[in-house]
């Protein structure tokens, strides 16, 4: 499965509205304008959020609402002029993004040094600098601690905002030291028509993406922009289809293949976790919309064979299997463990 991690294509020119551009988030955005507007800028601040709700887009929006030199209001980047052009794809002089090299990796010490020095130089053009520190979990602990120097005594007209999926995993040092915003998925129907409105997704497509995404707004983007992550996930969803009426030979032969590649089999066991959840909520009659809406008749076939506690059995075997990836176990022997709670469906 491929995973995207560098600037996604729809970085475009346009316009900004009152709500920075953004499909939800609305109080955050409020938060941070009243900022800007009553001269009272943080010197660090931590968005987090899971993965795709918008964690980089409001971080980048905020740098060029603090930088734009012709704001068509207090508070809103014009998004057109050439310093909001080049904080929108990443390119700006006084703008420094600090990440691990790839998604899941390292960001080191020495990133961090780099850093420091980068932020006690002048402004070059811009009337603050912005260091945008991305998926700062990802921070090693003597990275992590080396940030704390900068935090506890802040150059003046530098901004700082780290964003991350959970502050509980980060030091507690850290969070106390930003202003923390927490983002969290919008609904279903906001992300569809925000999708449809903003960026003329047809409409069966953006509902599909919507529930796919959860309510995250960049991971319903990614996906329209990179189609084979569309492809990917139905290959993911169709092998288990086809493992379910499989023997222990054949499961074991395919957890052989894919147990190769750690990135890909954390992919697809995030997939097959989001369809057993959609499975339980199914057997449980809950309101709550179902993200794989493709697979609609499977699922509702497997919560007619399935009870309850039988679905919730599997989210959790899944849930576990995830962990033991995490924490570097055997890849086969996780997937393999797997194979054998899988239910067998003729």
């Amino acid at each position: 499965m491929v995973v995207k991690a560098s600037a996604p294509r729809y970085n475009r020119v346009m316009q900004i509205d009152s709500n920075w551009n953004l499909l939800g988030h609305e109080w955050a955005v409020d938060l941070l304008r009243g900022h800007l507007v009553n001269e009272r800028i943080r010197h660090a601040y931590l968005i987090t959020g899971p993965q795709g709700v918008g964690r980089r887009t409001l971080a980048l929006r905020f740098a060029q609402a603090i930088n734009c030199p012709q704001p068509p209001e207090p508070g809103i980047p014009c998004g057109v002029c050439r310093t909001c052009r080049l904080l929108n794809t990443m390119q700006h002089p006084d703008l420094s993004v600090v990440q691990a090299e790839k998604i899941g990796g390292n960001l080191k010490v020495d990133q961090i040094r780099e850093l420091h020095r980068a932020l006690a130089l002048t402004p070059y053009e811009a009337q603050y600098r912005i260091a945008l520190l991305l998926r700062f979990e990802e921070a090693n602990p003597s990275a992590a601690n080396a940030l704390l120097k900068t935090l506890e005594e802040p150059p003046s007209q530098v901004v700082m905002i780290l964003t991350a999926q959970d502050p509980e995993i980060l030091l507690p040092t850290i969070v106390s030291r930003c202003e923390a915003i927490r983002l969290r998925p919008s609904s279903i129907n906001q992300v569809t028509s925000g999708l449809q409105q903003a960026f003329d997704i047809p409409s069966q497509e953006a509902r599909l993406l919507a529930h796919i995404s959860g309510g995250r707004p960049g991971y319903a983007l990614n996906h329209h922009h990179y189609p084979e992550l569309i492809e990917d996930r139905q290959i993911c969803l169709t092998d288990l289809q086809t493992l379910l009426s499989a023997g222990r030979v054949e499961r074991f032969a395919y957890a052989e293949k894919v147990a190769k590649d750690r990135n890909h089999l954390e992919q697809i066991l995030q997939v097959w976790v989001s369809f057993w959840r959609d499975v339980m909520l199914t057997a449980a009659g809950a309101s709550t919309p179902i993200t794989n809406l493709d697979m609609k008749a499977e699922i509702h076939a497997l919560a007619q064979i399935l009870d309850l506690t039988q679905a919730q059995n599997l989210v959790s075997f899944h849930e576990k299997s995830q962990q033991r990836l995490q924490r570097y176990v055997n890849a086969r022997l996780t997937l393999e463990v797997l194979m054998l709670e899988l239910p067998h469906i003729t």
